[in-house]
């Protein structure tokens, strides 16, 4: 969602006087929700029936959409919403052949926060990128809730960094060992620390306490945004809090393992570094899996604390 935020703002400062109108679920909309560039946000409540959103996206009448999702419930509104859609290519055949075979059919690397803007394009709209990063615009409210929570857990006084060991597939996460001596070293450096992410990585943020603190599901989408503005830098997966980070214009270190750039998913942003292992067997999955189909998952055990902590501190210098 925040990698199709470069198009929104493209957008409005193309057609200021335009109505644009984002649509997702519920959980998601805290990402987009104080977007100024954005005039409304439409939410799928759990268990609303696409047909009863399709009904509401309706009663707005829209003269155009963008799908930038490409999955069958985008694909269920495109045809009860009676409006010309347009789509952009999710590139699956080079991206099945490169999985499959290693052969790279891509071509020119192009990140998907501008192949969003085929979308665009095809829809008659001349629209280009900015070269600027995503954006995730916080409420007073969250930062404020963010202050109050680093003061409580006597995180002031110190650079902070933002530590994010959990991923949805297990081939995504690092090593538990790796995060907890690069919190060791971080902490001898004095830096202060905490562990963020979903209640799904609770567990994987407390392996890191008493070194940081776990702010795993004890923050909503916006707070966790807002400790992350807060950061010097933040050390991540592929994963969301990645794209938070430079979202609200934290420097991120991101480890990658299974996924290559070729997806179109690495930081967009130059204040990044990634930290990845060229190995034959990379990529082996297009979004992670719950297993290392070589048995070794090298592609992350391979990067080491040291590797982590040098790009810390080269992004922070």
């Amino acid at each position: 969602m925040l990698l199709t935020t470069p198009l929104i703002r493209a957008l409005h400062a193309r057609h200021p006087d335009a109505r644009l109108v984002f649509v997702t679920k519920q959980g998601m909309a805290p990402l987009v929700a104080d977007n100024p560039h954005l005039s409304q946000v439409v939410a799928l409540a759990p268990g609303e029936p696409v047909r009863a959103l399709a009904r509401r996206l309706a009663a707005l009448g829209p003269t155009g959409g963008l799908d930038l999702h490409g999955s069958l419930r985008s694909a269920a509104l495109r045809l009860l919403v009676h409006c010309p859609w347009h789509g952009y290519s999710k590139r699956k055949l080079a991206r099945g052949v490169l999985v499959a075979t290693k052969i790279d059919l891509y071509g020119r690397r192009v990140p998907v926060a501008e192949r969003y803007f085929e979308a665009a394009r095809s829809g008659g709209l001349d629209v280009r990128p900015d070269g600027g990063p995503p954006e995730f615009f916080l409420a007073g409210a969250a930062r404020a809730r963010a202050a109050q929570w680093v003061r409580e857990h006597h995180l002031t006084g110190r650079p902070l960094v933002v530590l994010a060991p959990g991923a949805a597939h297990f081939t995504k996460r690092w090593p538990q060992e790796r995060w907890i001596a690069l919190a060791q070293r971080l902490r001898e450096r004095g830096y202060g620390m905490v562990a963020v992410g979903g209640p799904e990585d609770r567990a994987a943020a407390d392996a890191l306490t008493p070194l940081a603190a776990n702010a795993a599901g004890a923050c909503t989408l916006q707070e966790t945004g807002a400790l992350l503005a807060r950061a010097q830098v933040a050390i991540t997966g592929d994963s969301g809090v990645m794209h938070m980070a430079t979202g609200v214009g934290t420097p991120v270190v991101a480890l990658f393992g299974p996924t290559v750039e070729q997806f179109g998913f690495f930081p967009y942003t130059t204040k990044a570094t990634v930290l990845q292992r060229a190995l034959d067997c990379r990529p082996c999955s297009p979004m992670g899996g719950p297993r290392c189909p070589m048995g070794h998952h090298r592609c992350l055990a391979d990067i080491g604390p040291d590797d982590a902590l040098a790009a810390v501190e080269q992004l922070v210098a």
